[in-house]
């Protein structure tokens, strides 16, 4: 059977012929809280969770939230990008997904008022982990807590953003050494960017506040920084939160004003679409593809670009995923919880919409599963 959802697609790159992926399928990324020492450093537990994934058909597989610089994490058991322990265990990483047939992508964060927090884990009892327990004064866009139970944090001045913006460059540059194929640059779920996009969060009075642009600024500053430092043959992406689902908060229009501005004249050439993470409304939908008509939007804002849009949210099913793609709201899935369920997602996915048997992408030394 034909499917869209197991034919390539190509993300571009501003030269080149950017990064083909063998279907349309892409890990989205999931905080692992996983390391041991607070080095950032990957280790056994990344390498068989990654790996397991790669061995299971997935066109691009987006490895979780990767911080810029210390006081950038979201929590002490992030991984990090900046210094040479760190490139060589993401390295490591990227050479055992590429020998299984994956393209690998990074997604760049630095957690402004939300990092120093508790691991997402069963358990934890959420907030700000307590200084004299590993945690750390956090750093952002004003002197405010931006999340409940969450420290107050230390507002940047114009020097700092300055050097987020080039903390962002020399990770963009070891993801380049360790062999990335793509970066995604998370401008969502309530982190920095999305702190200085947000009216809610961003309350400056100086250059990096106030109106569209201001609020707007550090997040191109970083792109632009980002786009300098990475190769211009290898595509360059953007995760947001499309709307904050609340009155005077970050919206859809704002959204679509900024990516079509990244994508036609900031060399962006992959918006990841998702919503919501800065503050907790009961506006904010659920439910299987809730976010595909956000991407619908965006798709239809960038119809006259070559950029791709991919949505996450509630896909859990090849069906759903299928009609999604082959009705045109969006170019790629983004698939989250449920590869947590079943590592081999894609490869089940292309069995259950009748892909040929020898078609099917998983790991060789799985080739007795008999999909």
């Amino acid at each position: 059977m034909d499917t869209t959802l197991f034919s390539s697609l190509t993300i571009p790159a501003p030269t080149g012929q950017g990064l083909t992926l063998r279907n349309r399928t892409i890990l989205s990324p999931m905080c692992q809280y996983a390391v041991e020492r607070q080095d950032g450093v990957a280790n056994d537990w990344h390498l068989q969770h990654y790996g397991s994934l790669a061995a299971g058909g997935w066109g691009l597989i987006t490895v979780e939230s990767t911080t810029v610089n210390p006081v950038g994490r979201i929590s002490p058991r992030d991984l990090g990008l900046y210094d040479d322990d760190q490139e060589a265990g993401h390295a490591h990483l990227v050479s055992f997904m590429h020998r299984q047939g994956t393209a690998a992508a990074v997604q760049l964060n630095h957690a402004g008022g939300r990092a120093s927090g508790q691991p997402w884990l069963a358990g934890t009892p959420g907030g700000s982990v307590p200084i004299d327990e590993g945690g750390w004064q956090t750093v952002g866009m004003t002197d405010q807590s931006v999340a409940p139970k969450y420290r107050t944090t230390t507002a940047l001045d114009e020097e700092g953003l300055h050097d987020i913006a080039t903390d962002f460059a020399t990770a963009a540059q070891r993801a380049d050494i360790a062999g990335y194929d793509a970066i995604q640059i998370h401008a969502a779920h309530g982190y920095l960017l999305h702190q200085s996009l947000s009216p809610i969060t961003n309350t400056r009075t100086d250059e990096y506040g106030g109106d569209f642009t201001g609020r707007t600024r550090l997040t191109y500053e970083v792109v632009d920084a980002v786009r300098a430092a990475w190769p211009a043959s290898k595509p360059l992406g953007v995760r947001i939160s499309a709307t904050d689902w609340v009155e005077g908060g970050w919206d859809l229009e704002s959204s679509i004003r900024l990516v079509r501005d990244l994508v036609e004249n900031h060399g962006v050439t992959w918006v990841d679409v998702s919503s919501g993470g800065l503050v907790a409304t009961s506006l904010q939908p659920a439910g299987p593809g809730f976010h595909v008509t956000l991407g619908a939007a965006v798709k239809n804002a960038l119809a006259n670009t070559d950029a791709v849009v991919s949505v996450v949210g509630g896909i859990s099913s090849p069906e759903q995923a299928e009609t999604m793609l082959r009705t045109g709201q969006v170019d790629a899935v983004s698939i989250g919880r449920a590869a947590m369920r079943n590592p081999h997602w894609p490869a089940n996915a292309a069995a259950k919409l009748r892909v040929p048997r020898e078609e099917i992408p998983c790991a060789p030394q799985y080739w007795r599963a008999q999909w």
